[in-house]
């Protein structure tokens, strides 16, 4: 029976609870009285419930779906103006037991070349992100008790706070580990880690026990509670996402809105970020072998009826999509996105040969930082590297309070553009600086706050001095 507050992962993503919201999905989602209320209520700022944000998912009126995607445009821009916060993944360590069967890491892949970095390599691998510019990493490992254990995340974790090289630091670690214990959770919290990001692959409890064959994660309800257990172990944020491509992409929107619902319900404030990855080509794995894919244009009314359906989240979008296809969703949500990336064990100081490619995923936008910091520019948009709201204790509900009211963009904007201004004094090449530059000027203006407008402003001056890390 479908119970929102339960804490067991089968009442707060009730199989027949999904099948009821798809269905009453397909009975209104061409009625256009129906539709136009939905799209009423997703306008007053409030969100939708999973049921109404399928109903818009099904949705196939031209007019409607046009509706929806100015709609989604808007309310990024009033909740997250227009920054978008830029980060990179650090890869690890690629030993894992499990046997999921969409990754090249699974265990029985006996070609790929296993890695895992020491923190003499970390601490390289580091330094080349923080010559790039980037401020904030996502951590990303393998799920192998015995070589990744929670200690060498946590001596991991030390190690990239600990690197200050030039004017370059690290000043956000997320971690995206395999479900754990509240009390490891605990000490990731004590370690000062950002968000906890866990993807639920699939959440069609089948579907995922048949993708999740072997290992530890082939635990279904382990898995699925893990945001629960990370809320108890005093982690503030948590990020959700699923692989678009393995199962019905509306059954998993319908349970990815549930389990945001859920969040709510139980811990008063829901996930931080949600990821829209679809699955992609990899070492062993072939994405046409599994026949759920989505095309672009269902990738991109997925991201406009996520925003409409969560206003206050963060969404991010990673190096799989290609620099079109971003393009096209940043304008319908997207609030976060990688730049740079590499998907391997070890690749930001030197590049794999292809014979020791040790890739989780192949990267479809293969530009640089400061190639995509530039492009979002001239997009009209200012590329973001603050770490604030972290470091502030704007966390959970202190977070979404703010954002709720609007005030945080008395802090958000001014920081992203103190935060833009670091990287292109220490980074940027000569055209994106010209370019930037230009923004930030004109962006001050944008700052509603005359007294905020100003400290920015004399921040921005002691930047060029060779002063760094100011913020509201």
């Amino acid at each position: 029976m479908y119970d929102p507050k339960s804490l067991r992962a089968e009442d707060f993503i009730d199989h027949d609870e999904v099948l009821a919201s798809l269905e009453y999905a397909n009975k209104y989602a061409d009625n256009a009285d129906i539709v136009d209320q939905i799209i009423e209520k997703a306008r007053q700022r409030k969100g939708l419930t999973h049921r109404e944000a399928s109903v818009l998912l099904a949705c196939t009126m031209p007019d409607k779906i046009q509706e929806m995607y100015s709609l989604a445009e808007q309310i990024k821009k009033d909740f997250y103006g227009n920054r978008i916060v830029m980060f990179a993944p650090l890869y690890l360590s690629n030993y894992c037991i499990n046997g999921c069967v969409y990754c090249p890491y699974h265990r029985q892949n006996a070609h790929i070349p296993r890695k895992k970095l020491t923190q003499e390599d970390i601490v390289r691998e580091v330094t080349a992100l923080q010559d790039m510019g980037h401020k904030r990493l996502a951590i990303e490992a393998g799920e192998h008790p015995s070589m990744n254990p929670i200690e060498y995340i946590l001596e991991s974790i030390r190690t990239i706070y600990s690197i200050k090289h030039r004017n370059g630091a690290i000043r956000r670690v997320n971690v995206n580990i395999a479900a754990t214990t509240v009390e490891n959770y605990r000490k990731l919290k004590e370690a000062g880690i950002g968000t906890y990001i866990l993807f639920q692959e699939t959440y069609h409890k089948q579907s995922y026990e048949a993708l999740h064959p072997t290992g530890p994660k082939h635990d279904y309800a382990y898995h699925t509670e893990a945001m629960d257990r990370a809320m108890q172990g005093g982690i503030d944020d948590v990020g959700l996402g699923v692989l678009f491509g393995l199962q019905s992409y509306r059954y998993e929107f319908a349970a990815l809105l549930m389990h945001a619902e859920h969040l709510e319900a139980v811990h008063g404030v829901g996930p931080h970020t949600i990821s829209v990855p679809r699955i992609k080509h990899a070492d062993d794995i072939d994405p046409n072998a599994f026949d759920n894919g989505i095309d672009d244009d269902t990738f991109a009314k997925i991201c406009a009826c996520i925003r409409l359906a969560v206003p206050y989240t963060g969404m991010i979008i990673s190096t799989r999509e290609s620099k079109a296809v971003r393009e096209r969703v940043l304008r319908l949500g997207v609030s976060q996105i990688s730049g740079a990336s590499r998907t391997s064990v070890g690749g930001y100081c030197e590049p794999e040969a292809e014979d020791d490619n040790s890739e989780q995923f192949d990267v479809s936008d293969k530009r640089t930082l400061d190639e995509v910091v530039r492009w979002l520019m001239e997009l009209g948009f200012i590329p973001s590297f603050c770490t604030a709201c972290y470091r502030e204790g704007r966390t959970g509900d202190r977070f979404m309070s703010l954002c709720k009211s609007g005030q945080i963009q008395n802090c958000c904007h001014p920081n992203a553009l103190m935060t833009l201004k670091e990287y292109l004094e220490d980074y940027a090449s000569p055209e994106t600086r010209r370019i930037g530059e230009s923004l930030i000027q004109r962006e001050l203006e944008n700052v509603t706050s005359e007294r905020v407008r100003e400290i920015a402003r004399r921040n921005l001056a002691l930047i060029e001095e060779g002063k760094r890390d100011f913020r509201f």
